[in-house]
């Protein structure tokens, strides 16, 4: 048995195939059943965030998990394999706690520190689990996870200053206007939790106006009411169907829809621009992935449309002037790691130790009773001295051999010793 995860990185990838293999959340449970009817699989949870797409694995097989896996991604992105491959990680056993635990500590995250990925973690193993994929070993490793990251975000300072991409978007817009945000009339299209971070990190910023818009609007309303009084002007909301006159409005627009398709095309963004100054262009910042506006928008005079690649790159500086809480972030991560695998080793190897003492003590307890029967002359409180110094013996004669097994559960090692072990005792 092998925990791997195979998936794909934005450091490492194109937006655009990135966001051919993202996995929307309505997608989630169709996604999660495909895992499940494989044979070699017998736990998986799906991670899928702006930044990455991953697929977490307990499988028998290294190496045919890993070509499933690769093959899974393969058809959601209409790619070829052998295409695809070369931009996929894949890290199995240590390597699989070590990488997740450092995502959930948001070190590798576009903003270091970010408070989003860690609910994203959270929200991944719940859906897996709500889907009965995920089980036992996953289950300790993502809950496991998600401690790592509440510690990390409570004994170190790295939560400080813009951490999320909601926040760092906000200011990468107010960055890009003369007078910042002060006056601007917006729009945030999706009212998810990256939208409702927009939303939020508008506050203060003096803007004109506020619009929400999102497939249902008790969603909208809701942010809408909660944002009263915190924003400075009032908010409305508008049917994500008809954005048309709403974008012809607006001077700033923040997207972040989870689609398979763009919902705002060249069409509706010219429009939009008509009769613009170039100096006070239309600004849409698109912070879906896959994207939330046709691409081929950029070129559009009166617009300046602004991606994840580019809001990724403009944030990439809120490293700096973080590098203790960074270090003190990765210690921390390291000693939930090595603590996870000595846990886990020793959870591993709990089944054999359980076999291999039954097994003896029934050999001792079986012996015990075949001479206590045969031989009279000894007193219960002898025989009952004899039962005690029995155990004793069979107690250290066996902790040599548990040690052995709760280290090298694991590891290639374990197996070996594993099936030595039922061969020589019958196990």
């Amino acid at each position: 048995m092998s925990v791997i995860v195979v998936g794909i990185e934005q450091r490492r990838s194109p937006l655009d195939l990135l966001e051919r293999v993202a996995v929307t959340e309505s997608d989630l449970p169709k996604g999660l059943g495909r895992l499940r009817d494989k044979s070699n699989l017998s736990e998986a949870v799906i991670l899928s965030t702006c930044l990455r797409t991953e697929v977490y694995a307990v499988v028998e097989r290294f190496h045919d998990g890993v070509a499933e896996l690769q093959e899974f991604l393969a058809t959601i992105s209409g790619s070829p394999v052998e295409t695809l491959a070369e931009h996929l990680a894949v890290r199995f056993d240590d390597d699989v706690t070590d990488h997740l635990f450092t995502v959930a500590a948001g070190l590798d995250s576009a903003v270091v520190g970010e408070s989003e990925v860690l609910g994203q973690v959270r929200r991944a193993w719940e859906k897996a689990q709500s889907e009965q994929v995920s089980g036992p070993v996953l289950g300790a490793l993502f809950r496991h996870a998600v401690e790592t990251g509440k510690r990390v975000r409570s004994e170190t300072a790295i939560a400080r200053g813009i951490t999320s991409l909601s926040h760092g978007a906000v200011a990468l817009a107010a960055g890009r206007r003369k007078n910042g945000l002060a006056g601007a009339r917006v729009l945030v299209v999706g009212a998810g939790e990256m939208g409702e971070g927009v939303t939020q990190a508008l506050a203060g910023r003096g803007v004109a106006s506020l619009t929400i818009a999102n497939r249902t609007a008790d969603r909208a309303d809701a942010i809408a009411a909660a944002l009263s009084g915190e924003v400075g002007t009032p908010v409305t909301t508008a049917p994500l169907d008809d954005l048309g006159p709403v974008l012809s409005t607006s001077d700033v627009v923040f997207t972040s829809v989870g689609t398979t398709h763009p919902i705002i095309d060249s069409p509706m963004l010219e429009a939009a621009v008509g009769g613009r100054s170039p100096s006070a262009p239309l600004l849409v910042i698109d912070l879906g992935v896959p994207r939330n506006v046709e691409p081929s928008a950029a070129g559009l005079e009166g617009l300046e449309l602004l991606d994840m690649e580019v809001l990724r790159s403009a944030v990439a500086d809120a490293l700096s002037g973080r590098q203790e809480e960074v270090a003190g972030a990765t210690r921390i991560v390291a000693d939930e790691v090595e603590r996870y695998r000595v846990v886990s080793r020793a959870r591993d190897a709990a089944p054999m130790v359980s076999a291999l003492r039954a097994r003896v003590e029934e050999a001792r307890r079986a012996e015990f009773v075949r001479q206590r029967s045969k031989r009279t002359e000894l007193s219960d409180e002898q025989w009952e001295q004899v039962d005690a110094v029995t155990r004793a013996m069979v107690a250290k004669l066996l902790h040599q051999p548990t040690v052995v097994l709760k280290d090298a559960a694991g590891t290639p090692r374990s197996e070996r010793l594993v099936e030595a072990l039922r061969t020589l005792f019958d196990l």
